[in-house]
């Protein structure tokens, strides 16, 4: 069977080092690019299952090179950076990315992670048999099978855990689920407080729609009605 690949792209030498051997000993290979030109490089040559992007790299820094990424591909992207304010976090989040952890990171928290999301990546690119299940809410289809959701007829753009997100929803149409039921849900790890991803995901997935589909429902959560 062949090794998972992840892509680290970091102007720090050491760190790369440091998490090559982290991967490879958890039999992941990996490739390592010093900046973000470089990373757009490889990604044309290889097909990688997972990105741990650095922030402050020259040539091309990480937000820009997640953009890019983002305009063709919907590999996770873990960001990986020393800038650790909530609002770093948000931009790093809201333009893509799937994760945000700071450094100095936790070395067993960070392969957790990278396990958990390749696992959803694979899954969510899993060809399903039989026919598909399709939920109709609206004027909207989600094929659960096909990973595929289309508004009047115009198919989304929706990363892994967008579709994960709209489709719990979806699926629970005119209940009102909590941010750590949709959290839990979709990334199937403990939800903690004050973590703002799910809202992060739900903001980004709401500009996707271009409708008001997902209702808030404050100090509760969010909910899709029929």
């Amino acid at each position: 069977m062949k090794n998972d690949l992840v892509l680290v792209v970091d102007d720090d030498k050491t760190i790369r080092e440091l998490l090559t051997i982290l991967l490879t000993n958890q039999n992941i290979d990996v490739l390592c690019a010093k900046d973000g030109l470089e990373a757009l490089e490889l990604l044309k040559k290889n097909k990688v299952d997972l990105i741990i992007l650095d922030v402050m790299m020259p040539k091309m820094d990480g937000m820009v090179t997640c953009m890019q990424i983002r305009k063709t591909l919907n590999i996770p992207i873990i960001i990986l950076s020393a800038k650790a304010e909530d609002a770093d976090q948000i931009l790093g989040l809201t333009i893509g990315a799937d994760d945000y952890i700071a450094k100095p990171f936790n070395s067993m928290l960070l392969i957790a992670k990278v396990k958990s999301h390749i696992r959803r990546y694979k899954d969510f690119n899993l060809n399903s048999s039989g026919n598909s299940s399709l939920i109709k809410v609206q004027d909207m289809l989600i094929d659960l099978e096909k990973h595929e959701v289309r508004v009047n007829s115009n198919i989304l753009s929706l990363t892994p855990h967008e579709f994960d997100i709209l489709s719990l929803l979806a699926q629970n149409v005119n209940k009102v689920l909590s941010i750590k039921q949709i959290y839990e849900g979709v990334w199937k790890d403990p939800y903690l407080e004050a973590d703002r991803t799910v809202t992060v995901h739900i903001r980004r997935l709401r500009q996707k729609l271009k409708k008001d589909y997902i209702k808030t429902v404050w100090g509760v959560g969010y909910k899709i009605e029929s």
